[in-house]
């Protein structure tokens, strides 16, 4: 009896099966895909809307 193992995580910018020297990414390429993403502002971290104060 084996037990099944577990899915190798994919690659979230190419979908390829990921390397463990890359985590989560399949290779340097995609790692630094993913930094130049950032660098550019194409990612962005949800800010909610400030409230505005109160009227008098």
């Amino acid at each position: 009896m084996s037990t099944p193992s577990k899915p190798r995580p994919r690659c979230p910018i190419c979908k390829a099966p990921a390397s463990p020297d890359h985590l989560p990414f399949c290779s340097q390429l995609c790692k630094d895909r993913d930094l130049l993403k950032w660098m550019n502002e194409d990612y962005r971290a949800p800010v909610a809307p400030e409230e505005e104060p109160p009227r008098d």
